[in-house]
C-alpha cells in the first residue's frame, strides 16, 4: 500500500450536537454530544488508514488542547507532523437533526506566524520525499494567506508528489493555479474557483477540460445525493450512490476523495474507483465519525452504485 502525507492546515475538534429538531430561538435539549478531532485531511487520514495505507499527518495544531489529536494519532498509528502553534485549535460545533440536515457553526482557527509557517515548509522539505502522495484539505487559519498556499503546493509538486487538494474560495483559486494532480470541488465550490456557471454536465466538462489544461489531471466533482462526476484527460464517469438513512453529511466528501486516491494509487479499473469511492462516502453519511465502520456494509453499499460514462446522462 502506499505511503500518503495529509496536511490539515486548520483542523478543528468537531462537538456533533445530535438532536430530533432545531428550534432556533428556543432551549433544545440534545440527544447526545460526541467530539471528535477532525479537519477535512484529518478525516481523510483516517479513511485512508481503513483501506490498509501508512499515514503522515501535519499541518498546525494548537498548543494549548492537543489532546483529542495526540490521542487519535497514537491509536491510528499515524507520524506525527503537526506544528504545534500558540494557543487553542478550534471548535466548530456540528447540530445533526433526525432528518438528516446539518447546521455548522465553524470557528476561524489559530492566529498562526510566519515562523511557524516556515517551520512547516522546512519539516515538508524533509519528510514529504518519502511518501506516495500528498492530500491538502480544508481552510487556512488567520495568518496563512491563499499565496503561501500555492507555494506549498508548487514545492510539493517539485518534490515530486502526487498532490490532492481539497478547499475552497481563495484557497481553492490559488491551489488551482499550482496545477495539482487531483481536485474535489462541489458544483459551487468549482463555479466559485473557476468564475462560471457549472450547473450543466456541459459546463461541468468545459471546466475540466480548463483545469487539465492547467495541469490538474483528475476533476472529481460532488454533487451530494446525486452523485459524483469524474472528469480525466481520458474519462468521462458518473456515480450514482445507494439510498441510505443520513445521520449526518460530515466527513462524505472526506470519505469520498480517500476512496478516489485509494483506487487511483492502488491502480485500479476507473469504475471500480469511483464504485468504492462512492460507496465510502455513501458509508460516511449514516454515521457520526469517520472512517470505514463495517466491511459487510460497505461491500453492500457498493453494490448499489450506478456508475456509467456521463454521455449516458
Amino acid at each position: 500500500m502506499a505511503r500518503i502525507l495529509t496536511l490539515t492546515l486548520n483542523p478543528a475538534l468537531d462537538l456533533t450536537v445530535r438532536l430530533a429538531r432545531l428550534e432556533p430561538g428556543e432551549v433544545n435539549r440534545s440527544e447526545t454530544l460526541l467530539t471528535h478531532a477532525a479537519g477535512k485531511g484529518v478525516n481523510v487520514a483516517q479513511v485512508l488508514a481503513d483501506l490498509g495505507h501508512q499515514l503522515t499527518v501535519g499541518g498546525f495544531l494548537g498548543a494549548d488542547n492537543p489532546q483529542a489529536f495526540d490521542a487519535l494519532i497514537a491509536r491510528r498509528g499515524f507520524a506525527d507532523a503537526f506544528i504545534r502553534v500558540p494557543g487553542e485549535t478550534r471548535s466548530n460545533i456540528k447540530i445533526a437533526e433526525q432528518d438528516g440536515r446539518v447546521t455548522d457553526i465553524n470557528a476561524p482557527g489559530p492566529q498562526v506566524s510566519e515562523q511557524a509557517q516556515q517551520a512547516l515548509l522546512n519539516q515538508l522539505t524533509l519528510i514529504a520525499p518519502g511518501h506516495d502522495a500528498v492530500v491538502v484539505a480544508g481552510s487556512l487559519p488567520r495568518g496563512v494567506s491563499a499565496q503561501w498556499l500555492h507555494h506549498v503546493l508548487v514545492q510539493l509538486k517539485g518534490l515530486g508528489l502526487k498532490v490532492a487538494l481539497d478547499t475552497s474560495g481563495e484557497a481553492l483559486r490559488a491551489g488551482l493555479r499550482a496545477g495539482p494532480w487531483l481536485v474535489k470541488p462541489n458544483t459551487e465550490e468549482l463555479a466559485d474557483a473557476l468564475d462560471c456557471p457549472t450547473d450543466s454536465l456541459e459546463q461541468q466538462r468545459q471546466a475540466a477540460q480548463r483545469l487539465h489544461a492547467q495541469g490538474v489531471e483528475h476533476v472529481v466533482v460532488s454533487h451530494g445525493a446525486d452523485g459524483v462526476n469524474w472528469f480525466s484527460p481520458t474519462l468521462a464517469l458518473h456515480a450514482t450512490p445507494p439510498k441510505v438513512s443520513v445521520a449526518s453529511t460530515v466527513g462524505a466528501g472526506d470519505s469520498l476523495l480517500a476512496g478516489m486516491l485509494h483506487g487511483l494509487l492502488s491502480g485500479e479499473a476507473p469504475e471500480q474507483t469511483l464504485r468504492r469511492a462512492t460507496a465510502i462516502a455513501a458509508m460516511a453519511v449514516t454515521q457520526i465519525g469517520f472512517g470505514i465502520s463495517d466491511d459487510a456494509q460497505l461491500a453492500h453499499l457498493q453494490s448499489g452504485v450506478d456508475v456509467r460514462p456521463l454521455t449516458e446522462q
